[in-house]
């Protein structure tokens, strides 16, 4: 690989945390994850093999939307802790290694934040246009509520002007005005402070709203946003001009042409990276039916993207487990499988569950299916505890199932905090997947655990640029149950191998452009077998089994380093 290809494109083979701090480790004992407390693990989260910490929102917020509803982008909620604290944690992330990207919310603000408290005292505030208003009473807009059961419509009638402004999330979180040069002035200083202070880019939060609200209703009459695309550029031109590795990570669930269109051009540029919605949705319903068919269309509908440009792939966020780019057939399939009962599901399109509980603890299948994330063309994106199987709270309301704290120890609240249980910032899990039986401190002591596994995944997957940057396939095979992709780069190739099925499988395989006798050697084990004349081979899998497989050819690229370990917990083929 040609060293200029990476200098600056550290995102193309990045593992990226995302973190609740108000949910990962408490030090002062008043119940609530703290700045600090990430400090005092990022040594944890190097060892894990992370290089890029996603930090949920940190900002000043009256917290009706779990720091979404923000009332000063410039600041550190004081519940959190100071600024010195902030840059401590960057400080020490760069140190080990690791970059540092933080939510970029700016679709909306909370209605307490300074600016909408301006807007809304007279129409003739400076800061009117800052938000977008309406003097006549909207249509009816429920179907559009982005929480139709919390919201009745995206418009709202303020008491103090008699206008309507609009809202697509809460009524407490105003929409701002993108349209509008000083708004977007103010968020470019925004996006500068936090770069000047040393981050490495933004996941840029609610990317469809910012779509569509120069849609419909009349917006772009009401001073509503019509140039989204042009946005995006500018922010991009203006990020990389203060930091040239910075990154922005779109939260953009949407259907792959228009997720295209978002990656823009190699000469005009928009977002750096895109959460692949699309794949993770297939994947779901590929478990579900135990059949990788879903998963390989995704995979093969994939469009081509700038070179400098990725697909971040993922397994659980910190939002619903959305399935709504399925039909409803679809969701349906998933729903029987994995979150049959009422409370497991919200507003009818996603799911309020983790990963095991949903696979029912089984260890096979939960490997497999982590195998699966850090193989797949892209870079791997976690959430805090995905790495020792964490469970959910189905106890707490909606997303907030998900946002539990982090099990740390099989002690009081999972280590997370000294306080007494009514004081924290979250329910802690219960039952099969809570502190007692799933905690860092018991996974690092078993080197089977989980958490070594993943640990191994990470190294591995730093190893093989092929995954990250590399031309992507599926590979044609007769096991529907079976996912077999190659990714090739400057010569070299992986070939992963995924049983979606409980039932064991040989998997036929042939690689035609490959010479007979062209080895294929596990990764993640140390089997290793030939290709015939044919250019063919048969590889066994277990029941939900996997296989990392160098393409190893006798002469030319395809040579493993000198050292190459073996992945914790790999089962055998």
């Amino acid at each position: 690989m040609r060293i200029a290809d990476t200098s600056d494109l550290w995102w193309k083979q990045a593992v990226v945390y995302c973190v609740d701090v108000e949910r990962f480790l408490d030090t002062d004992g008043n119940g609530i994850g703290d700045i600090a407390g990430l400090a005092e693990r990022v040594d944890y989260l190097a060892e894990l093999g992370v290089s890029c910490l996603w930090l949920m929102p940190f900002y000043p917020t009256p917290n009706r939307d779990d720091g979404y509803d923000i009332t000063d982008f410039y600041g550190v909620d004081q519940r959190l802790g100071s600024f010195g604290d902030l840059v401590e944690l960057v400080r020490t992330a760069q140190d080990r290694g690791l970059r540092v990207i933080a939510d970029l919310v700016v679709n909306h603000t909370s209605d307490q934040h300074p600016w909408f408290r301006a807007a809304r005292s007279s129409t003739d505030s400076p800061y009117r246009e800052y938000y977008v208003w309406r003097a006549d009473e909207p249509p009816d807009t429920a179907e559009k509520a982005v929480f139709p059961d919390k919201e009745g419509g995206i418009w709202t009638r303020d008491e103090i002007t008699g206008h309507w402004y609009l809202h697509r999330f809460y009524r407490h979180q105003p929409d701002l005005n993108l349209n509008h040069p000083k708004v977007r002035d103010e968020i470019a200083k925004i996006v500068g402070f936090w770069l000047h202070l040393g981050l490495d880019g933004f996941r840029v939060d609610g990317i469809p709203q910012l779509l569509t609200l120069g849609q419909g209703d009349d917006f772009e009459n009401r001073g509503g946003f019509t140039d989204p695309h042009g946005f995006l550029r500018s922010l991009r031109k203006f990020a990389n001009r203060r930091n040239g590795r910075a990154a922005l990570l779109g939260e953009v669930n949407l259907p792959y042409q228009q997720q295209l269109e978002l990656f823009g051009t190699e000469d005009a540029g928009e977002l750096t990276m895109i959460f692949d919605f699309v794949a993770m949705q297939n994947l779901y319903l590929a478990l579900a039916r135990q059949d990788a068919g879903p998963l390989a269309a995704a995979l093969k509908n994939r469009p081509r993207i700038p070179q400098d440009a990725q697909w971040a792939n993922f397994v659980r966020n910190h939002d619903e487990l959305t399935l709504d780019q399925l039909s409803e057939s679809e969701r349906e399939e998933v729903f029987a499988a994995f979150g049959p009962e009422e409370r497991m599901q919200v507003y009818g399109r996603g799911l309020t569950r983790r990963l095991p509980p949903m696979l029912q603890g089984d260890q096979q299948r939960i490997r497999m299916v982590y195998s699966l994330l850090f193989s797949l063309p892209g870079t791997p994106v976690l959430y805090y505890g995905e790495e020792i199987g964490m469970g959910e709270n189905l106890a707490a309301e909606g997303r907030m199932a998900v946002r539990t704290p982090m099990q740390w120890t099989s002690g009081r609240n999972g280590g997370f905090s000294s306080a007494g249980a009514e004081d924290l910032s979250g329910p802690v899990v219960e039952g099969e997947f809570g502190p007692p039986n799933v905690n860092v401190a018991d996974a690092k002591r078993d080197p089977h655990s989980l958490l070594h596994f993943v640990t191994g995944l990470s190294r591995r997957y730093r190893e093989c640029t092929e995954l990250a940057w590399g031309a992507a396939e599926v590979l044609d095979q007769p096991r529907r149950e079976v996912l077999a992709h190659r990714c090739s780069w400057e010569g070299s190739a992986i070939v992963a191998l995924h049983n979606l099925s409980a039932e064991p499988t040989t998997v036929p395989l042939r690689l035609p452009d490959e010479a007979e006798g062209t080895e294929l050697l596990d990764l993640l084990g140390d089997g290793a077998c030939a290709l015939d004349a044919d250019s063919s081979a048969e590889l066994d899998l277990a029941g939900y089994g996997y296989r990392w497989l160098r393409v190893h050819r006798a002469h030319g690229p395809g040579t493993l380093p000198d050292v190459m370990t073996t992945v914790a917990g790999a089962g055998e083929p």
